[in-house]
């Protein structure tokens, strides 16, 4: 795969990621956004799509060379360890095949359980 270079637009990084990565990353996308709150932002952070709610991240997500990743944090993969156990992953990420996107349920759950727990750390902050 090509290196993307810098965008500015979410659609502009998507465009520059060649198949089958970019219909993965797509799938993706619509994963998270029919889970996410209807008021969450979708910009580029970090050089990669990502979704903010109140400020907060909840999930990015990146086509490389191998494989795709989302970046959920790393407490959402503790948390689904046993349904994340056939992916590689690593500290706040979880690596997928460029051609095979995570289970679109799944990606739903991380996305709720990332939306309960900013929402329960902004209530013990108050």
């Amino acid at each position: 795969m090509r290196k993307i270079g810098k965008v500015s637009t979410v659609d502009e990084y998507l465009a520059a990621v060649p198949e089958p990565a970019q219909s993965t990353l797509r799938k993706v996308r619509a994963a998270i956004v029919t889970a996410a709150p209807a008021d969450a932002v979708e910009s580029i952070s970090y050089g990669m799509p990502m979704f903010k709610w109140n400020r907060t991240m909840i999930a990015g997500y990146a086509a490389f060379k191998d494989h795709c990743s989302l970046y959920p944090g790393s407490e959402a993969i503790e948390v689904f360890a046993e349904e994340l156990k056939k992916y590689p992953t690593a500290k706040g990420t979880i690596r997928f095949p460029a051609g095979k996107p995570l289970p679109a349920n799944l990606i739903r759950k991380i996305v709720k359980h990332r939306i309960a727990d900013i929402e329960s750390r902004k209530l013990a902050r108050k």
